[in-house]
């Protein structure tokens, strides 16, 4: 966190990887000390392991979610996004601390697909919004991310 802070960053941008978001606690811890430093958007294993160092549990899923045309809808909006998904663990939604509030849910099965901590300027989707087959369905989270840049931390 301290090498990352030192570059001065505008955001952080936490991404997709493998990998059980448990047995990652020294980068949990790191993440834990950017929060509320600089904006943070997490996807996929980076949703994961922000929502750890926001407090949150992750678990396993029996079967993981692979593959496209995965529903998932934005609890603000109504919307239903088609997603693109790969992975096989997700955020325990009840673990959720206070400050911290599920964004997006799986229509297949319930899981949390999204939370954002809007006072230390962290959100994250469990999906991936770079990839089909809903091009432009996530834009918005980009969009959001630039926003929060734009805006900045006042930690």
């Amino acid at each position: 966190a301290a090498e990352v802070l030192s570059l001065k960053p505008d955001g952080v941008f936490l991404s997709n990887g493998p990998g059980d978001p448990a047995a990652l606690e020294s980068i949990v811890h790191e993440i834990r000390t950017l929060v509320g430093q600089v904006p943070i958007f997490g996807i996929c294993l980076g949703h994961q392991l922000l929502a750890r160092a926001l407090g949150a549990q992750t678990y396993k899923l029996k079967f993981g979610h692979h593959g496209t045309n995965h529903p998932v809808k934005n609890l603000r909006t109504g919307a239903v996004e088609i997603t693109t998904q790969n992975h096989g663990f997700a955020v325990d939604p009840e673990s959720l601390p206070d400050g911290v509030v599920m964004t997006h849910l799986n229509l297949n099965d319930g899981t949390c697909e999204g939370m954002e901590c809007p006072e230390r300027k962290a959100f994250a989707v469990q999906y991936h919004p770079e990839n089909a087959p809903g091009p432009h369905d996530s834009r918005y989270l980009f969009q959001q991310f630039l926003k929060s840049i734009q805006e900045g931390c006042h930690a």
